[in-house]
């Protein structure tokens, strides 16, 4: 049975924090992100300014040679715990300031970075668990430049490979389930970080089938988006942002007095 719990700041002011989250319908997924278009209308151009802006330091982060990629994963759920902030003060009737985005910096940083760190362990594990079904001798086929060797070590491997790749995505979903709500209870009710990771694993799972839609229509919207040059990802990316948002105040929050506009038959 849920229970509730109140807390405190401006964040969470007049939210109250349901744990373990509520289980929504079907529709709820194409709520979260008729919503998050919603959210991204109300502040187009400072949305597509911030997704540029960070597009940009990422790429120049990653131009450092692991350490790069390292501090990018570390400080993506930073950055979305800003995010989380903008979402809340647009909610709310207010602007998306730049202020918001580097909140995750000055509040909850610690519980925030805790969150990419175990994050990363889990994507390493993954990434090695991959590497054993991929096999030292293929790689090394493959490193050694010969081409036909490491066509040769393909088309011998395409079983383990197929049988690694399923094995590695049925472990990465609950890994991603931990993650995806976690920035915004780190940052909305200040929940220490493995707290934060186990409400989202539980919460996304009693959520299963609106995740599948939701999964669905933002697969469909991602292809439409490469379209005109991937441009329309300065699109996309803001309405997934904001989608997590949304998602987390009708799984998590008592009060989802949320409105979105229903899909309707051309």
């Amino acid at each position: 049975m849920s229970t509730t719990q109140a807390t405190d700041g401006a964040l969470d002011e007049g939210l109250r924090l349901v744990v373990p989250g509520r289980s929504n319908s079907a529709g709820a997924g194409w709520d979260w992100i008729a919503l998050g278009w919603k959210a991204f209308t109300a502040a187009p151009l400072m949305w597509i300014l911030s997704i540029v802006a960070l597009f940009v330091a990422f790429f120049v982060i990653s131009l450092v040679p692991f350490l790069g990629w390292i501090a990018a994963q570390l400080l993506q759920p930073v950055i979305l715990g800003g995010y989380m902030a903008a979402c809340r003060s647009l909610e709310r009737g207010g602007e998306f300031e730049i202020e918001h985005l580097l909140m995750g910096f000055s509040k909850r940083f610690g519980s925030l970075l805790i969150v990419g760190l175990v994050y990363l362990v889990g994507m390493l594990v993954l990434l090695l668990v991959m590497l054993a079904f991929f096999g030292l001798s293929m790689l090394g086929a493959f490193t050694s430049g010969d081409t036909a060797a490491a066509m040769e070590a393909m088309m011998s491997a395409a079983l383990p490979l197929l049988l690694g790749g399923l094995v590695v995505t049925a472990l990465a979903i609950p890994l991603v389930a931990a993650y995806w709500f976690a920035p915004a209870l780190v940052m909305m009710h200040d929940m220490p970080a493995l707290d934060a990771m186990k409400a989202s694993f539980f919460g996304s799972f009693r959520n299963f089938i609106p995740f599948l839609v939701y999964g669905v229509v933002m697969l469909v919207a991602a292809i439409l988006a490469v379209i005109p040059f991937g441009l329309g990802f300065l699109i996309w990316a803001p309405v997934a942002v904001a989608s997590i948002y949304v998602g987390y105040r009708q799984i998590f929050t008592e009060d989802t007095s949320l409105e979105a506009p229903k899909p309707t038959l051309a």
